[in-house]
This record gives C-alpha cells, sequence and structure tokens, in this order.
C-alpha cells in the first residue's frame, strides 16, 4: 500500500510539474505576442554593460515620483532601466527619454490585459535581461535591504550567486502619514519618507501557496483599514523582485511569483532566516487620492475591479491611516529587530 501510495504521489507531481511547464510556455508566448504593443522611444540598450545589474518597470503618469526612485536605485547600483510608458501624460515620457540610463517603450494598450503590464517587461527581459540580475518594482516601491546604506547591490548578487541563490524575497511595506494623507503634499525628488514616516509593524499573516510555493503574506494598513471585514482579500505582500534572469523565466502574477517555481523559494523553511529586503511602498503619497478616482474609472488595476470598488471610494475619501499602533519608521535595521527583514548570515 506505502508504494501504490508513493507511486500515486509521484505521479501527480510529475502531471502538475508538467502543466506548470507548459503554464510557463504560455506567458512566454503571450509576451512574444505583446511585444508588437511597444514602440521603442529611446532605445539605448547598446549601452549596458555585460555585468549590470538593470531595473524594470512599466509606469503611467509617475512624474511626481521617479525623481526620488531613479536616484535611490541608481546609488544602489542598477546600472540601466527597462521602461515601458502606459500612455502618460504628465510629463513621464519626456522625462525618462532624456535619461542616459533609460530605454524607453510606449504603449496606449491595456494594462489589464497586458497581465498589469507583466507581458511587456517579459519581452524586454527576454530581450535585453538574459544572464543579469534583474529588479522589477513599480515606480511607488522603493528597494531597501540589509547594509543598503554601506554596500552596493553588486555585494548582494555577488553574495547570492556564491551561495547558488537566483532570486531575492522581500516584503511590500505599506509607508503613511500621521493624519490624512492629502495633508502632506509631496514635491519631485524629495524624501518621500519625510511624509510616509509611519508603518504597521506586527499584523501580518503569512503562509506558503502549496502550488508556486510563494509566500502569502497579507496585513498592514490595507487589511487594517480597507479590508478588515474579508483579510483574505487583502492584497498580498510578499514580492519576489531581484532575480538572476534567464530567458525561460516568467513572473506570473506582478512579482510575487515566478516560474520555475524554485525561483520562490527566498525563504528557510528549517527554521533559520533567509537573507531579505523591503519595498518600501509609497502608495500614500498626497496624490493617492486624484488616482484612485481616476483608476475607479480606467478599471485597469485589479482583475476584479468590482470588488475594490470601496476599498477605491476609501482612498478617494483622503483617510487618515495612521493608529496608535503605528509604528515610526527609523530605518533597515529597526526593520531586522522587528523580523520584517533579515540578514539571513550576511554580516
Amino acid at each position: 500500500m506505502g508504494r501504490r501510495q508513493a507511486g500515486i504521489e509521484w505521479m501527480s507531481n510529475a502531471a502538475f510539474a508538467y502543466r506548470l511547464r507548459w503554464k510557463r510556455r504560455r506567458l512566454l508566448y503571450r509576451a512574444l505576442r505583446k511585444r508588437r504593443q511597444l514602440a521603442p522611444v529611446a532605445d539605448r540598450t547598446d549601452r549596458i554593460a555585460p555585468d549590470a545589474i538593470l531595473g524594470a518597470m512599466t509606469v503611467r503618469n509617475e512624474m511626481l515620483r521617479l525623481p526620488f526612485f531613479l536616484d535611490h536605485h541608481r546609488r544602489l547600483g542598477v546600472g540601466h532601466f527597462l521602461v515601458v510608458d502606459n500612455g502618460s501624460d504628465d510629463g513621464t515620457r519626456a522625462y525618462l527619454a532624456a535619461q542616459p540610463d533609460v530605454s524607453l517603450w510606449s504603449t496606449t494598450q491595456s494594462y489589464k490585459l497586458s497581465r498589469f503590464g507583466m507581458d511587456w517587461l517579459t519581452w524586454l527581459m527576454i530581450r535585453h535581461a538574459h544572464g543579469h540580475w534583474c529588479l522589477t518594482l513599480d515606480a511607488d516601491e522603493i528597494f531597501i535591504y540589509p547594509h543598503h546604506d554601506t554596500r552596493p547591490l553588486p555585494a548582494l548578487t555577488e553574495w547570492l550567486e556564491a551561495r547558488g541563490r537566483r532570486s531575492f524575497g522581500a516584503l511590500m511595506l505599506d509607508m503613511y502619514p500621521k493624519g490624512r494623507v492629502q495633508d502632506h503634499p509631496y514635491k519631485p525628488g524629495d524624501d518621500p519618507f519625510r511624509h510616509l514616516c509611519w508603518f504597521d509593524g506586527g499584523n501580518y499573516t503569512i503562509r506558503k501557496k502549496p502550488d508556486l510555493h510563494n509566500l502569502w503574506i497579507q496585513g498592514g494598513p490595507r487589511a487594517r483599514c480597507f479590508f478588515a471585514d474579508r483579510p483574505r482579500r487583502a492584497p498580498t505582500m510578499g514580492k519576489v523582485p531581484l532575480v538572476k534572469w534567464n530567458r525561460r523565466f516568467v513572473y506570473v502574477s506582478s512579482t510575487h511569483s515566478l516560474l520555475p517555481r524554485r525561483l520562490n523559494r527566498v525563504y528557510d523553511e528549517s527554521g533559520g532566516e533567509a537573507l531579505s529586503g523591503v519595498l518600501l511602498h509609497t502608495k500614500f503619497l498626497d496624490v493617492v487620492v486624484e488616482k484612485s478616482a481616476e483608476e475607479k474609472q480606467r478599471r485597469e488595476h485589479f482583475a476584479n475591479s468590482a470588488l475594490y470598488e470601496t476599498y477605491y471610494d476609501s482612498l478617494i475619501g483622503n483617510p487618515d491611516l495612521w493608529c496608535a499602533h503605528s509604528t515610526r519608521y527609523l530605518g533597515w535595521r529597526q526593520l531586522e529587530a522587528m523580523g520584517l527583514m533579515s540578514r539571513g548570515g550576511w554580516v
């Protein structure tokens, strides 16, 4: 009976692995087809150095965030950015086109129907990121990791490669102000964390997804304020933003999970801790009120837009996310001490 059960389990696992391989191929084929939606604006990919760490993102009307975002990640060690502009009308496209370390493509096609930009980025990474470490972010995500203030990204990726790791996980940490979000006006180039200097430190749940083996993390102010009556519907906060890219890899759901699924195992199941980072999420700048009204009308940001009607309505209402249990942000050492990131042996 034991052998029979083991045989059934082996066949089941083999069949599931086969389905995942075909899913990866389908997603890669989608990216191949969607390449026709991209028009080059400023293609500087011939300047990419062989050992360059790349950044990749899709943007729309992010002129407010881009100066700080680009400066921060340049300081970390990103050598070149692959960017898709999805119909911006606020100066984003012209600003990015003028940056010497940015290669820019444009499209006015549906963000939602491109798997929220991932089809476009997958194609660009197939073409230009093979063999490079690639940091895939949204414009409202600021990547940090242990010692990021003294050790650049090449030091981190060298450490990861020496230990056979091809991917690196991070918790997305929602940052917010004290008081209503529109009471804290932000100007391009400012440090956003002078305004967004609070976060939720301990209301997180975590589980391992049985199919793709990625971590499903929920919590923070969005779960607390907008999804308190349906916490399983709250946004997931676990991501795998940094990957030593191969043209056969593909993100499945934003940067929450990848195929092959071994890339999602960025944690230690033996009782130890794996080196990890944090994405400081700047969603709750004062512009979130205006952007939420626009996105509610566009219905491009969620697969189930109707589910998020009340979420957008709450954001349009200029919320105050601060509470008596909010924690003031002090730096990466604080986040490590609280268990929100880990040095994992990198000392």
